[in-house]
């Protein structure tokens, strides 16, 4: 009877814990698995049209919850705008932080 009544302690204190991680990634503004793969499709997707479209290698691209933001260093005015423009363009963009700094 013993064993029986801390096995399903044990798992009430599994189940606990476990939910309780689950809501702390909600709330702190993780993503979902599904958001991952979503925000990494976007990701490849911005890279390689920049690459294409500008040539350049060197702009860094992270896209949170459908938000993308662009980092690096770039030559022009119009390379930094053509390059939000190009991320703009993505499906599933919700929005582009440009962060890219002229030199």
């Amino acid at each position: 009877m013993m064993r029986h009544t801390n096995l399903w302690r044990s798992l009430l204190v599994a189940f606990a814990l476990t939910t309780s991680i689950a809501g702390c990634a909600a709330i702190s503004g993780r993503e979902t698995p599904g958001e991952y793969v979503d925000d990494a499709t976007i990701t490849t997707k911005v890279k390689a049209s920049i690459v294409n479209d500008l040539g350049m290698k060197q702009i860094g691209v992270e896209t949170m919850q459908n938000v993308v933001q662009l980092s690096g260093f770039v030559d022009t005015p119009q390379i930094k705008a053509r390059a939000g423009e190009i991320a703009r363009n993505i499906s599933g963009v919700k929005d582009v932080k440009n962060n890219l700094i002229v030199r």
